[in-house]
C-alpha cells in the first residue's frame, strides 16, 4: 500500500499507510463548505487546558441536526495519536423513533490559510455511511498529522487560529421510479383517414377523429392547400398528440412513424417518414412539403378518387413510460 499524500502547495507530504485510512481520499478545492464552517481561535489553549475534544453548536442540514467534534491532540481511544481527529455527530437521535437510520455522504474540511484552499477529506468512491441509534458519530481519526497541522508554514494553523467545515448529503430514497421501453409496431399501429369532397374544401386545416396508441391520443392534421411557406404548393401533413398536456414536466414521448397518402388505384402510395420527441411544447410534427399539390390533384395517379383523399399514419415505434413506487 502506497503512503497517502497531502498536497501542500507544490509539496507532497506523505502520511504513513494504515488500514483504517485506506478508504479515505483527500483533495484540495477553492469552494468553501456548503453547510457549516467552524472557526477556532486560541487553539493552543485547548491543549494546555487538557481539553480532550471540542464540539461546535448544532447546525441543521436536510431537517436533521448535526455538529462537529474535534480532538485537537487526536482521539487516543481510536488510535488517533499524533493527528488531529475530526468527526461528524448526529445530534438529533433523541427526536427520532426506535430503529431510525440516516444514510449520508459527507465531507469534512480544514482550511489552508496560506493557499486559500480547503483540504477535503471524505470516504473513497463516494461511500455512503449510516448513522443509527448505536452509531451517532462518524469521521476521521487521522484527519491531519499534528506535525503538519502545527507547522505554521503549512497554512492550517495561523496566528493560533484554524477553520474546519462540513458538507452533508442525506440519501432519502423516495421509492419512486420510471420504466421506459420502446414498443415496436404497437397494437392498432396504423390509422387511415378518408377526406371526402377534398377539392371543395375551403378550410385552411383539417383534423381527423381522435385515435389511440402507445397510451396517448392522437390526430392527423392536414393542410389541403399547404401551410406556411408551402401554401399553394404542397400538401402539408402532421401527426398531433392531443393529450400532450398530460405529460409530466420534462417527459417526452418519442415516436417513429410513416405519413402516407394512399394510391387508391395502383397501390403506389406516397409516403415520408417522420420522428419526433413529443412534449408539452412540441405537440405536432410532420412535413410542410409532404407532396406537391399537382401530384395530389392529378387524377391518373390515383391519389384523389371520387374526390376522396386517403391519408394514413403507421407507427413503427413509440416510447412508453410507466412510473412505479
Amino acid at each position: 500500500m502506497a503512503p497517502e499524500q497531502v498536497m501542500e502547495g507544490m509539496t507532497e507530504v506523505k502520511i504513513p499507510p494504515r488500514d483504517d485510512i485506506a478508504e479515505i481520499t483527500r483533495s484540495s478545492r477553492d469552494l468553501p463548505p456548503a453547510h457549516f464552517t467552524h472557526k477556532i481561535e486560541n487553539f493552543s489553549l485547548f491543549s494546555l487546558a487538557k481539553i480532550d475534544n471540542v464540539e461546535s453548536g448544532d447546525f441543521v442540514v436536510d431537517s436533521y441536526k448535526w455538529r462537529l467534534c474535534l480532538y485537537p491532540d487526536g482521539n487516543k481511544k481510536s488510535k488517533g495519536d499524533g493527528h488531529v481527529s475530526l468527526y461528524l455527530v448526529f445530534s438529533d437521535s433523541n427526536a427520532l423513533p426506535f430503529g431510525w437510520e440516516v444514510n449520508v455522504n459527507f465531507r469534512l474540511f480544514i482550511y489552508n490559510q496560506i493557499n486559500d484552499k480547503y483540504l477535503t477529506i471524505q470516504y473513497a468512491n463516494g461511500r455512503t455511511r449510516r448513522f443509527h441509534g448505536l452509531k451517532t458519530v462518524l469521521g476521521f481519526d487521522h484527519l491531519l498529522p499534528l506535525s503538519i497541522f502545527n507547522d505554521e508554514s503549512k497554512g492550517y494553523l495561523i496566528d493560533d487560529r484554524c477553520i474546519f467545515g462540513a458538507e452533508i448529503f442525506v440519501i432519502k430514497p423516495t421509492g419512486k421510479g420510471e420504466c421506459l421501453s420502446m414498443v415496436k409496431e404497437p397494437v392498432n399501429s396504423s390509422f387511415t383517414w378518408k377526406i371526402q369532397n377534398f377539392s371543395a374544401l375551403d378550410k385552411k386545416s383539417l383534423k381527423s377523429q381522435v385515435f389511440s396508441f402507445g397510451g396517448h391520443k392522437w390526430t392527423l392534421l392536414v393542410y389541403p392547400k399547404g401551410n406556411s411557406t408551402e401554401e399553394g404548393k404542397s400538401l402539408s401533413i402532421f401527426l398531433a398528440m392531443e393529450d400532450s398536456e398530460t405529460l409530466p414536466s420534462g417527459r417526452t414521448t418519442y415516436a417513429l412513424y410513416m405519413l402516407r397518402v394512399r394510391d387508391q388505384l395502383f397501390g403506389k402510395h406516397f409516403e415520408k417518414e417522420a420522428k419526433c420527441h413529443f412534449s408539452n411544447s412540441i405537440k405536432d410534427w410532420g412535413h410542410l412539403n409532404f407532396m406537391p399539390l399537382d401530384d395530389v390533384n392529378a387524377l391518373p395517379k390515383g391519389f384523389l378518387v371520387n374526390d376522396t383523399l386517403a391519408v394514413e399514419v403507421q407507427i413503427h415505434g413509440i416510447t412508453v413510460a410507466k412510473e412505479f413506487s
